[in-house]
């Protein structure tokens, strides 16, 4: 194994991903099992593994590295701001923080120009959530209405409203009063919205659900009805924002704004950032001392926020994603596989949907014979690579695709 994918110096011996592992084990939390590779190296949509393995990421670290690995852009943002201003606290601001939050109440009011927006920063999609959260309760009211299928983090106001009862059960009584509505659902929706309810969350493409979309008349009836009961619509794009599906947030595809959007996983290409973006009236609920954070909106992480942004205008990446995932699903599809039903999704956020539950033994063939991909669902599989992939990249895991699902077939 070579120095430049160990990252070590010449005189220090490898370590295999065997011996990286037993020492995982002994050491981290069992939160996510046995890790299943351990990667040492990556460059735009190629990683490779502590045994020098290479892999095609067609996953992007669950849709976060929107501009791939080592990138150079973001490189250039983490290292400059860090030689000049690393941590201030949220005692004071810096102009990095002030310039990211002007670029996103920009796009967040896309189709409402002129609507007063503010944002609060935070470091993970899951604290966005959180904060979103405690933003409906400065309503007066308490009642949260949540979608069937969702998921929307783990800390324990995002795990409230994410619907996996696997998930929840062992950590009840969760926060809030909750009622469940079936994603899609536009009479069921009116029927749970009333004066006494504070917000109503959804995403515009479930990805863990298996990257499944509500018909089309459903956010633009969110938005109505939330109006007319004075509810909050908050809108959660942490998985589909910033160019993943197509536009710089998946729900302007439907022509609405909402008055909460929540995102992370893009923004800063894996420098941990989340963003709590309210607009209109719900822009000002927030006071003084009634959120913090310590972390949150570092000068590094906005820094590399405002790089993302920059690269993704620059390059057109909503247009390319659109480009490329419908590339991808044609090409899918004209496999004439009976094994695939069809491909679900937007941009590059695709579920290829299996009419056999196989979906994770596909996944795990397909790591073995380096694609990196997963499988939400038993019968998903998610493809979420970063927005610089190739069509050659995406064309040759589809010619991959049949052989794969041979290899689960096989060993069932």
């Amino acid at each position: 194994m070579n120095d430049e994918v160990t990252g070590r110096g010449s005189d220090a011996p490898a370590t295999s991903q065997r011996a990286w592992g037993e020492r995982y084990d002994r050491t981290l939390m069992n939160t996510f099992g046995h890790p299943r590779r351990v990667f040492v190296r990556g460059r735009g949509a190629d990683v490779w593994d502590a045994d020098g393995r290479h892999y095609t990421d067609l996953l992007a670290g669950l849709a976060v590295h929107a501009l791939g690995h080592a990138h150079p852009a973001v490189l250039e943002a983490i290292s400059g701001q860090a030689a000049t201003l690393g941590h201030i606290s949220n005692l004071f601001a810096s102009p990095p923080q002030i310039e990211l939050g002007e670029r996103l109440v920009g796009l967040a009011t896309l189709d409402a120009p002129g609507t007063p927006a503010r944002v609060f920063f935070a470091n993970s999609g899951t604290e966005a959530n959180e904060a979103a959260f405690k933003l409906s309760r400065r309503t007066g009211r308490g009642r949260i209405v949540a979608m069937e299928g969702s998921f929307h983090g783990r800390t324990m106001g995002a795990l409230a409203i994410t619907h996996n009862e696997h998930y929840r059960e062992p950590f009840e009584p969760l926060p809030g009063e909750i009622v469940w509505v079936p994603y899609g659902d536009v009479p069921a929706l009116e029927r749970a919205v009333d004066e006494t309810v504070a917000a109503v969350v959804l995403e515009p493409v479930q990805g863990e659900n298996g990257v499944v979309e509500p018909g089309p008349d459903f956010l633009p009836a969110a938005r109505r009805i939330t109006a007319a009961h004075g509810a909050l619509l908050w809108i959660d794009e942490v998985q589909t924002g910033l160019c993943r599906c197509g536009r710089w947030f998946a729900h302007q595809r439907a022509g609405i704004a909402p008055d909460v959007i929540t995102v992370a996983k893009g923004l800063a290409n894996g420098y941990p950032i989340g963003a709590c973006i309210a607009l209109g009236d719900a822009a000002g609920l927030f006071g003084p001392g009634q959120h913090g954070t310590t972390f949150g909106g570092n000068p590094i992480a906005c820094a590399v926020g405002c790089a993302v942004l920059g690269v993704m205008a620059d390059e057109r990446l909503a247009d390319r994603s659109e480009e490329l995932g419908a590339h991808f699903a044609g090409a899918v599809m004209a496999l004439g596989d009976p094994r695939i039903d069809l491909v679900r999704g937007q941009g590059l956020l695709r579920g290829i949907v299996l009419n056999r539950p196989i979906a994770a033994g596909a996944a795990d063939a397909a790591l073995d014979a380096g694609w990196i991909i997963n499988a939400p669902r038993p019968s998903v599989l998610r493809l979420a690579p970063p927005l610089i992939v190739t069509a050659g990249q995406l064309d040759a895991f589809v010619a991959a695709l049949p052989g794969l699902l041979d290899t689960v077939q096989e060993r069932s």
